[in-house]
């Protein structure tokens, strides 16, 4: 789904971003311009953001990143 109509950004393109080590709203807006044209879109970023950054959902990638 697009988060940032503004700069066409993804929720996955954010979870990408996230995985890729981004850690906060400032990187992210450095990186792909959310959160820096109208602002609607900031509230549901960092909510991917920080759902990315918490122990279980990194858990559960790291799980699913291994071989069977």
């Amino acid at each position: 789904m697009y988060v940032c109509l503004c700069h066409g950004v993804t929720d996955r393109e954010i979870r990408e971003a996230a995985e890729n080590g981004v850690t906060s709203m400032r990187q992210l807006g450095k990186e792909m311009g959310v959160g820096r044209q109208c602002g609607r879109c900031a509230s549901t970023a960092r909510e991917i953001l920080r759902e990315c950054t918490t122990p279980d959902y990194l858990s559960l990638a790291n799980l699913l990143a291994q071989p069977a």
